[in-house]
C-alpha cells in the first residue's frame, strides 16, 4: 500500500474505466504490481464519473467521493490519492447496467444512511399486514433512489438534506427531515477529537453528523413506533480481512449476551470468535452472517485489519450513556421492539440459490430510538478512519483504539 504507482497508473485507469468487462487490469511499475486496478481510487473515480455526479472532498492525498443522488453516501475514499487503495465497495455491475431493481438498489458505498426499524410491527420496509418475507421487503425510496439536496459545500465539507413522509407497518404516519453533514478531517482533528496520532502514516478520516427531525404535528411515541438513524458501511473483503470489536465485560444477567449472531442463523466457530473482551469475525465475503452488540455491551468502536494490504480501518461512534432503547429490526412481530443492537457487522456470502449481491463486508452503527416531540431532533455522529503505512505505528493505534494488536487480529482464525 505505501507505494507510488507513477504516471502509468493514470494511463491505465483512463483506458480501463469502461465497466465490468474491462476490470481486473494489471497495473505495473518497476517497484510494485497491483493485480486488480479496480481496487484503486482513481479507477473508481473515473468509473463513477461515467454514470453519476459526485462531490469530491479532498486535502493533500486524502479524498472521498460523495453521491448526492444516492442519499449523499460516501462511495469510496483514499489515503494516497488516485493511486491509493479504494476503501469502499462499489457495485460496478449494477451501476453500469443503469437499471433500477426491485427491493433495493445496492450501489455500494463505505458510508450510507438508512433509518430503522427494518422489521417488526413498526417497520418502514414492510407494508401494513404483509408477511415478513423477502418478496414483501422494500427499501423506502428516500434511502434507495431519491436524491438528497446539497445545501452547502466546500473543499472539505458538504451538507445535504431531504424531507419525507412515510407510513410504518402499524399504520402510523411519520413526517420527518434528514440532514447530513460530512467533514474531511485533518491529522490535527484526529489528534484533538480521538487522541489518534497519525504521524508517519497515510490516512483518510471523515466525520458525518446525521440528524433526524420530527416535522409532523404529533409526538413520536414508543406505542406507535419510533425511528432510528442507521449507518452502514460496505468494504472490500478478502481472506486476509478480520473484523475486531471490543465489548464491555460483565455478567450476562446485567449486560445481556456478548454477541448476537442469530440474524441469519448461528455463525460457526471458525468464523466467529470471542476472546477476552473482543469479538472477531472473518470478513472474506464467502459466508453470509451478521452479528450485533446491544448498547450495554457496545463500546462505540469497531474496526478491521486487512493483513494483505496492511490497512487498518476504524469506526468510532460515541453512544449516549444509559440509553437502552434501540429499534429491533428482526423480521417478525416482536415482544420487545426496542431491544435492538447499537453496533452491527455483516459478512456477505452466497444465498441458497447461489446468487450473491457482493461480496462485501459491513460495519454498522445506530442511534437510539427517537422519541421526538414536533420540531425536535436527534443526531448520530460517527468517524470513519483508514490508515496504511508502518505496521508498528498501525499496531500502536490498534492497541489504543481497539485494545488489541494487529497480530492478534491477523491470527484470530489461524
Amino acid at each position: 500500500m505505501n507505494k507510488s504507482y507513477y504516471l502509468i497508473f493514470i494511463i491505465l485507469i483512463v483506458s480501463s474505466c469502461g465497466g465490468s468487462k474491462q476490470e481486473n487490469k494489471i497495473v505495473k511499475t518497476e517497484k510494485y504490481m497491483v493485480s486488480d486496478s479496480t481496487k484503486l481510487y482513481g479507477y473508481n473515480k473515473n468509473f463513477l464519473k461515467k454514470y453519476t455526479s459526485f462531490v469530491e472532498l479532498k486535502k493533500d492525498k486524502s479524498a472521498l467521493l460523495i453521491v448526492p443522488a444516492w442519499q449523499g453516501r460516501v462511495m469510496t475514499s483514499t489515503a494516497e490519492g488516485d493511486s491509493g487503495f479504494s476503501f469502499g465497495w462499489v457495485n460496478r455491475d449494477l451501476i453500469a447496467s443503469g437499471k433500477l431493481l426491485p427491493h433495493i438498489n445496492a450501489y455500494g458505498g463505505e458510508e450510507r444512511l438508512w433509518l430503522g426499524p427494518e422489521g417488526g410491527q413498526f417497520s418502514i420496509f414492510f407494508s401494513k399486514g404483509k408477511e415478513f418475507t423477502f418478496e414483501n421487503w422494500q427499501t423506502p425510496p428516500f434511502i434507495d433512489t431519491k436524491p438528497f439536496i446539497i445545501t452547502s459545500q466546500s473543499d472539505t465539507t458538504i451538507s445535504l438534506e431531504c424531507n419525507e413522509v412515510i407510513e410504518n407497518y402499524s399504520g402510523t404516519v411519520l413526517s420527518f427531515g434528514i440532514k447530513r453533514d460530512i467533514i474531511l478531517l485533518s491529522g490535527k482533528d484526529l489528534l484533538n477529537q480521538q487522541g489518534i496520532d497519525i504521524s508517519g502514516l497515510n490516512f483518510i478520516a471523515y466525520s458525518s453528523k446525521n440528524t433526524l427531525i420530527n416535522k409532523g404535528k404529533n409526538e413520536w411515541k414508543k406505542t406507535s413506533g419510533l425511528l432510528s438513524i442507521w449507518m452502514l458501511g460496505m468494504f472490500i473483503p478478502s481472506d486476509s480481512v478480520v473484523i475486531a470489536i471490543p465489548f464491555r465485560e460483565g455478567d450476562e444477567k446485567t449486560l445481556g449476551i456478548k454477541v448476537n449472531d442469530n440474524y441469519f442463523g448461528k455463525i460457526s466457530a471458525n468464523r466467529l470468535k470471542v476472546t477476552g473482551n473482543h469479538i472477531f469475525l472473518k470478513a472474506d465475503g464467502k459466508s453470509r452472517g451478521k452479528i450485533g452488540l446491544n448498547p450495554l455491551r457496545a463500546a462505540g468502536v469497531m474496526g478491521s485489519y486487512d493483513a494483505e494490504n496492511n490497512i487498518l480501518t476504524l469506526l468510532i461512534s460515541k453512544l449516549p450513556e444509559n440509553v437502552t432503547d434501540y429499534v429491533n429490526s428482526s423480521w417478525q412481530i416482536q415482544k420487545n421492539p426496542y431491544s435492538g443492537d447499537a453496533l452491527n457487522s455483516y459478512n456477505d456470502g452466497p444465498l441458497v440459490d447461489g446468487s450473491q449481491m457482493g461480496p462485501f463486508y459491513e460495519l454498522e452503527t445506530s442511534s437510539p430510538a427517537a422519541a421526538l416531540a414536533p420540531g425536535k431532533s436527534i443526531s448520530h455522529t460517527q468517524t470513519s478512519i483508514h490508515l496504511t503505512g508502518d505496521k508498528k505505528l498501525l499496531n500502536n493505534i490498534s492497541l489504543k483504539i481497539l485494545g488489541v494488536s494487529l497480530d492478534e487480529i491477523e491470527k484470530a482464525f489461524r
